[in-house]
C-alpha cells in the first residue's frame, strides 16, 4: 500500500459495529443469531429446491443462485466482525481488506444484476405463458447467471485493482465494520473526485436500471394480472411478485444510497446502519419472503418431512 512516497503494504484497523459494552454485546448475539438463521435459511432453501423434482423450474433454479449468493454475502462480513469482536483486535490484513472488497463487490452486483433477470422470468410467465419454455429455457437460465456473474466480477476487479494501488496516506482506521468501496475512498490522500463520479455511474447502471428493469416488469405483469378473470390465478401471480418486489425494494434502496452518494454526502453512522440491511438482513428475509408465501415451497416441505 502507498503511504507517503513509500510503497509499502500494511493492516487495517476495522472501527466495526460495536464496542464492548452491555448493549453492544446484545446487538452482538443478535447478529450472530441472525446469521446462523441466514444460513440455515438459504440452505434449507437450496436443498428443497435440489431434493424436490417440482421444484426443478426456472423460477426456482434463479432463486437457488439467489440464495447461494445470500450464503456466500453474509459469510464474506460477518466471520470478520464476530472474529474481531471475540478476540479484541479489530485488524485485518491488506490481503485480506482486498480480498473481502473484491469478494464483496462481485457478489452485490451479481444479486442487483440476478433479481432483474428473475423479474424477467415472472414477467414472460405471466405475460407469454405459451412462451415460457422457449424463451426460458434451462440454456437461457445459464445464460442469465453466467451474465449476472461475470458482469459482477468484472465490475468488481476493475474498482478493487483501482482502489488498492491509489495512496493511502491517512489512518489506516477503516470506519466500518468490513472493507467497503466508499469507506475505503475516505483513506485516500489524493483528489479521487473524478473517481468518485465512476462509482456512482456503475452505481446507477447496476443497481438503478435493474431496479428500473423489475418496476417496469411489475408494472406491465400488474396490468395482465388485473385483466384476468380467475381469482386463484390474480392471488398466486400477485402473491409471488410482490415477494421479489420487497427483497428488490430493501436491496436497491439501501445500495443506492451508499453507492450513488458524493463523498461530503457520506456518514460512517449512517453507512453502517445501511450496510446491515444489505449484508445480514437482506440475506436473512430472502428465503423466508420467497418459502413462506409460496404454497409450492410449503408443500414440498411437508413432502420432504414425510
Amino acid at each position: 500500500m502507498k503511504k507517503g512516497n513509500q510503497s509499502v503494504e500494511t493492516d487495517f484497523i476495522l472501527s466495526g459495529l460495536f464496542q464492548y459494552g452491555l448493549m453492544d454485546t446484545f446487538l452482538f448475539v443478535a447478529i450472530v443469531m441472525f446469521f446462523a438463521v441466514a444460513l440455515m435459511g438459504n440452505i434449507i432453501l437450496i436443498l428443497l429446491i435440489q431434493l424436490d423434482a417440482r421444484l426443478h423450474t426456472a423460477m426456482y433454479f434463479l432463486l437457488s443462485q439467489l440464495s447461494f449468493m445470500d450464503i456466500m454475502n453474509i459469510s464474506t462480513t460477518v466471520p470478520r466482525m464476530t472474529t474481531n469482536f471475540l478476540s479484541n483486535s479489530k485488524t485485518i490484513t491488506f490481503l485480506g481488506c482486498v480480498i473481502q472488497t473484491f469478494l464483496f463487490m462481485v457478489l452485490g452486483g451479481t444479486e442487483a444484476l440476478l433479481l432483474g433477470f428473475m423479474s424477467y422470468d415472472r414477467y414472460v410467465a405471466i405475460c407469454y405463458p405459451l412462451h415460457y419454455p422457449i424463451l426460458i429455457s434451462k440454456k437461457i437460465c445459464w445464460f442469465m447467471v453466467t451474465c449476472a456473474w461475470t458482469s459482477g466480477s468484472i465490475n468488481a476487479l476493475v474498482h478493487t485493482l483501482y482502489v488498492f494501488h491509489l495512496p493511502f496516506c491517512r489512518s489506516q482506521l477503516i470506519n466500518h465494520f468490513f472493507c467497503e468501496l466508499p469507506s475505503l475512498l475516505q483513506l485516500v490522500c489524493q483528489d479521487n473526485s473524478t473517481y468518485e463520479y465512476t462509482v456512482i455511474l456503475s452505481g446507477l447502471i447496476i443497481l438503478l436500471l435493474s431496479f428500473m428493469t423489475i418496476l417496469a416488469s411489475y408494472a406491465r405483469v400488474l396490468s395482465v394480472v388485473f385483466q384476468m378473470s380467475s381469482g386463484k390465478g390474480q392471488t398466486r401471480a400477485i402473491s409471488t411478485c410482490s415477494s421479489h418486489l420487497i427483497v428488490a425494494s430493501l436491496f436497491y434502496v439501501t445500495g443506492l444510497s451508499t453507492y450513488t452518494r458524493p463523498h461530503s454526502l457520506h456518514s460512517p453512522e449512517k453507512d453502517k446502519a445501511v450496510a446491515v440491511f444489505y449484508t445480514i438482513i437482506t440475506p436473512l428475509l430472502n428465503p423466508f419472503i420467497y418459502s413462506l408465501r409460496n404454497k409450492e415451497f410449503i408443500w414440498a416441505m411437508r413432502r420432504l418431512l414425510a
